[in-house]
């Protein structure tokens, strides 16, 4: 029997389903119904309007294709965009997750069929609620193309597709700082150091050139006659064309430092310039030529040149490296920062893949307090962020290890002492964790994690009058940062367990609105409504709270850093809120 020929062509595919389609349904079918149509009349429009073309849709559920992975990105971010903005306003808003992949499919009439379709609706599986995720080939089709930032999240086995696929997440809310109204300027010289351009038309060399920007803020950060805005805060901005004047309002500065590296070879050439934020106007600049061996030398020169830019009177002993310890070697370095290049993109497969670079950066230079600082610091997420459940007291006392060795090389590391309070706190040893957490500070009054640090230590800690202040302070350090929501949801605890109920709903009902995945600003809410006798608005959020979480119950999960008068009080508002199940 002959065969006929299969007519096959490369498109971008679109996979689109809303999450928790069906308890939507089984809640409110009619209603659902209703919003779904609303939702589809949006996505139908949208995808038309990028030139696409639908080929398949099943309830909630609706699959496109395009000639381009620029216009199906583009498509994907509006989708969202305009979900967002017309039906975001529900107590459970529909949230769409979609995948697009580019790759070879079958025509099957009007129907397109193979690996390429199911690869697109396995990412739409991995997104999360409202997110975005497409494959490396859809990734490097779009290249510079499109404003938006990629966060990689490593090799994902999916459901029959016989090889791992790569996985890149788009940043289409986060794509660009958020417009913010201008901050206030800190009462002595302020600076933000943006990211440094790579120059070296090689991808892989990103981690060098973010490495040179990072250890200058450390360094700049060193200075008590500074104040200087966190890594965090001030890398939202890579890759993305903005104003100075811009930068300077959103984060509250007076200057900006900008810079770019090229690495070939064994040269490397860096390039920096100081500019002043309100007027534009520069007031330093330099290129460095050097060989590789110097680029320790090259940074002390750039925070040196800068600090007497804007600190004319400072003593030269204040502009040095201070107690920070250089690595021996360059490729111990390149390790490290390597490393720190995947632990800042905060997800659970590049937190693993660090390790390994910071055990070699520790295999060339065992005196590298910065790489074991790196190492405490992916146990302690691993703990407290990607497996809170799995041997947590164990990864724990991992993490404090790794911290305590750190600090017996470098005792004056604010990481390390940031990550041993944080890991003493997590063992329930509070009066510990807040002493280490005020060294953090010492060392590094500019290290936004660290005032995170005391204000969380000093809130689990018996002392929560005294702990909204260092966690105000953190956000102001690092505006953007991603740990943000950890500093208003332990400002809320800090809040309700000094009796300041009224603070507390406010800064609770911002994580639990803003940040959904914190269920423990759920508790907090709840309990601190009780205590204000606002009954039905807490029974409001725990019915929310029941729909947005399987495991959600009441009373709330005691955890190991909460003291038991602690628990007990939140405990007494839920209780008062008429939510607990006795």
């Amino acid at each position: 029997m002959s065969v006929q020929p299969v007519e096959r062509k490369l498109a971008a595919i679109f996979a689109a389903d809303i999450a928790g389609y069906s308890r939507l349904m089984a809640r409110d079918e009619v209603g659902t119904l209703a919003r779904l149509k609303a939702c589809r009349a949006i996505v139908d429009k949208l995808i038309a309007s990028h030139q696409g073309c639908i080929f398949n849709t099943a309830g909630d559920s609706v699959v496109a294709d395009f000639a381009s992975a620029v216009n199906a990105v583009q498509c994907a971010v509006a989708v969202q965009e305009a979900i967002e903005k017309t039906v975001g306003t529900a107590s459970e808003p529909m949230r769409f997750r979609i995948g697009v992949h580019v790759g070879d499919v079958m025509v099957d009439g009007e129907n397109l069929l193979g690996d390429g379709v199911n690869i697109a609706a396995r990412l739409e599986a991995l997104a999360e609620p409202g997110a975005i995720c497409v494959s490396a080939t859809a990734r490097d089709h779009i290249g510079n193309k499109l404003p938006h930032a990629f966060d990689y999240l490593g090799e994902q086995e999916v459901k029959n597709i016989a090889q791992p696929v790569r996985v890149y997440r788009v940043q289409a809310e986060t794509s660009a700082p958020p417009a913010a109204a201008a901050l206030a300027l800190p009462d002595k010289p302020s600076i933000a150091v943006l990211p440094f351009a790579n120059m070296s038309g090689d991808p892989e060399q990103e981690y060098f050139a973010d490495g040179i920007a990072e250890d200058i803020i450390t360094l700049l950060s060193k200075s008590r006659g500074l104040f200087v805005i966190a890594r965090n805060s001030t890398f939202t901005y890579k890759g993305h064309a903005v104003d100075v004047k811009t930068i300077g309002r959103e984060l509250g500065v007076r200057y900006v430092l900008e810079g770019s590296v090229r690495k070939a070879g064994n040269r490397v050439r860096v390039t920096g310039q100081l500019i002043e934020a309100a007027t534009g106007g520069h007031l330093w600049a330099e290129r460095y030529d050097r060989d590789l061996n110097d680029i320790f030398a090259v940074q002390d020169e750039i925070t040196g040149s800068v600090s007497a830019a804007i600190l004319p009177t400072m003593e030269r002993s204040e502009r040095e490296r201070a107690a920070r310890k250089p690595p021996d070697s360059l490729d111990a370095w390149e390790s490290y920062q390597r490393g720190m290049w995947h632990f800042f993109k905060f997800n659970p497969t590049d937190n693993q893949l660090a390790r390994p670079l910071f055990e070699r950066s520790l295999q060339l230079d065992a005196n590298s307090a910065l790489a074991l600082a790196g190492m405490a610091l992916t146990y302690l997420w691993e703990a407290w962020l990607f497996r809170p459940m799995d041997n947590r007291s164990a990864t724990v006392s991992i993490a404090a290890n790794y911290a305590r060795k750190c600090l017996a090389i470098d005792p004056t590391d604010a990481m390390g002492h940031l990550a041993l309070a944080s890991s003493l706190l997590m063992l329930g040893l509070h009066r510990q964790s807040i002493a280490e957490a005020e060294l953090a500070i010492s060392c590094d009054a500019n290290h936004a994690w660290s005032h995170g640090a005391v204000g969380a230590t000093r809130a689990f800690g018996g002392r929560p009058s005294e702990a909204v202040e260092p966690l105000l302070t953190a956000l102001r350090l690092s505006p953007f940062d991603p740990l943000d929501y950890a500093w208003h949801h332990w400002m809320s605890r800090a809040y309700y367990w000094s009796g300041d109920y009224e603070s507390a709903i406010l800064a609770a009902q911002r994580v639990w609105r803003s940040h959904p995945q914190v269920g423990m600003a759920g508790s907090t809410l709840i309990a601190a409504l009780g205590q204000m006798g606002r009954v039905e608005e807490a029974k409001q959020v725990m019915a929310e709270a029941m729909l947005r979480y399987d495991t959600f119950a009441m009373p709330p999960i005691q955890q190991p850093e909460q003291r038991v008068e602690d628990y007990e009080h939140l405990v007494e508002g839920c209780r008062k809120a008429g939510v607990l199940n006795e």
